[in-house]
């Protein structure tokens, strides 16, 4: 297994919107269709948001159901629930589709922030507690997203305090504003933080996209694509789909003579069981 490498696709996100490019998923229906073209494509996880009638972020319940449903009866893709879709979300809505849903992953942010250096992004400490327990209850493996180093370091004192439980599976998420920049220097170091047993996977925001996949693949780790990250394909054109970018990612690692994990390879990999 250490030659497969794992392509996560992050189809929607919160923020992006069709004028940022026409061709983001949006609806169940869309997200769905989407997931099972990345899916053709080489994706093994797909990272899901979804949106609310108006296209605002969510964490209604019913849309997440929706929406996974329609995935499931299209293809056996690992399913990764994201726990911070709606900045004005109570801690309960946050929680509440992964008791329903029971996905493979969700994301778990290992600490607060300024968001975009208009908002703040809070994950409080007596939440992480909660949610780390929450989804030890219910099987949920917790991708742990990284912004910033001293996130790090509080998965670190959750993982000595039992909230969560080892092996970890990181997601370093750079070039977000208010985190930490996307450079390849910056994700060196943040690799080098984390425990030896750890898993993990990184994505760069916008222009970052490319440099930190390359560098991602290169050093052992896995990698995350979309249009919740980046709605380019190159300088000044637009990305046509999420596909076009995972099929990209999967050349890469095939030039590079690493092998595209299969859903079924990266549940060994990260110790999930088939939901």
């Amino acid at each position: 297994m250490k030659n497969k490498r794992i392509i996560t696709v992050a189809t929607t996100g919160a923020w992006t919107t069709k004028k940022d490019n026409p061709n983001i998923p949006i609806t169940p229906a869309e997200i769905a269709a989407d997931v099972y073209e990345c899916w053709k494509a080489g994706a093994a996880i797909c990272h899901i948001h979804v949106r609310d009638e108006e296209g605002n972020g969510t964490m209604n319940t019913e849309k997440f159901v929706e929406t996974i449903k329609l995935i499931r009866e299209k293809c056996n893709i690992v399913i990764n629930c994201t726990t911070s879709g709606d900045l004005n979300a109570t801690d309960e809505t946050r929680m509440a589709h992964l008791k329903v849903i029971k996905p493979e992953l969700a994301s778990y942010d290992c600490g607060s922030m300024n968001w975009m250096h208009r908002s703040l992004f809070i994950n409080h400490p007596k939440f992480l507690e909660k949610l780390g327990n929450f989804m030890q209850e219910y099987g949920v493996k917790p991708e742990i997203e990284i912004f910033d180093a001293g996130m790090v370091y509080n998965s670190l004192y959750y993982l000595k305090n039992g909230v969560l439980k080892a092996p970890l599976h990181y997601q370093f998420v750079l070039g977000a504003a208010g985190g930490t920049s996307a450079t390849v220097e910056n994700l060196v170091y943040l690799k080098g933080l984390i425990p030896e047993n750890s898993t993990w996977s990184a994505l760069g925001i916008g222009k970052g996209h490319i440099p930190i996949m390359l560098t991602a693949i290169a050093m052992g780790g896995h990698v995350r694509v979309g249009m919740e990250d980046n709605v380019y394909y190159r300088a000044g054109e637009l990305a046509e789909s999420n596909a076009q970018l995972v099929q990209r990612a999967a050349n890469i690692i095939r030039e590079a003579s690493y092998e595209v994990a299969t859903p079924e390879e990266a549940r060994i990999i990260l110790g999930v069981n088939k939901k």
